[in-house]
């Protein structure tokens, strides 16, 4: 029998880049909303048991789903950063999650999870101490750009990674690792932060690079180009 982890997906965000009045994790692609996908993405797998949303208060735009895939959709009420969001997530799943069970945070606009690389990642990550996030080295040739614009230098790329998400944490260790983030007024930009700042090691998994955040109106046409591809 598979051992199922829940997941904490935070969609509380505005979107701000895209300029409209929708929120981008709520924009069609393919006459979907992008969060449908990555609900589909998440709760397809058999190792994921149910989601947990975090969206804005008083959100017009959320569909009201309860279920995706056979499996549940709750909601709570996220903060006012992701950080926040997924705090107010963790803290809301059911009983049922231990506070030493693994919970994966997935992106809202990160719906081109691949089914292989979130498999690789609950098996990596479950087997270690602390837990795994999908990444993706780095590269392309960094460059460190002075005050005017030009170039200062050539930054040595090798060990760098681009953190992507799911990521994979006991429940109890990253509420408490956000929390003592909070506290001190640090906005962690992912899980693994707020981790790292416990003094924990988590590993790294790689991903596909397919796996892109949606933050733009192109990154959105790609991911409509990625659907019409395996045919919607």
């Amino acid at each position: 029998m598979i051992t199922q982890v829940w997941a904490v997906v935070p969609a509380a965000g505005r979107g701000a880049r895209f300029g409209g009045p929708v929120p981008k994790q709520y924009l069609l692609a393919d006459g979907e909303p992008l969060l449908a996908h990555t609900l589909q993405a998440l709760l397809s797998h058999a190792g994921v048991a149910g989601v947990m949303v975090a969206i804005a208060e008083n959100d017009a735009d959320w569909p009201g789903w309860a279920s995706f895939a056979d499996k549940p959709v709750l909601t709570c009420v996220g903060g006012d950063t992701r950080a926040a969001s997924v705090l107010a997530g963790l803290q809301a799943l059911p009983d049922s999650v231990r506070a030493d069970d693994f919970v994966l945070v997935h992106d809202a606009a990160r719906p081109n999870l691949d089914a292989t690389d979130l498999s690789r990642l609950l098996e990596v990550g479950r087997a270690d101490p602390v837990g795994a996030i999908l990444a993706a080295p780095v590269r392309d040739t960094l460059k460190r750009a002075g005050d005017d614009g030009g170039i200062d230098r050539t930054e040595p790329r090798e060990r760098l990674w681009r953190a992507l998400t799911p990521q994979l944490f006991r429940r109890h260790q990253l509420t408490r690792a956000l929390l003592d983030a909070a506290n001190v007024g640090v906005d962690v930009t992912d899980e693994a932060m707020a981790m790292e700042r416990q003094g924990v090691r988590p590993l790294l998994v790689e991903g596909a690079e397919s796996n892109f955040k949606v933050t733009t109106p192109a990154d959105l046409a790609r991911f409509e180009f990625e659907l019409s591809r395996r045919g919607g």
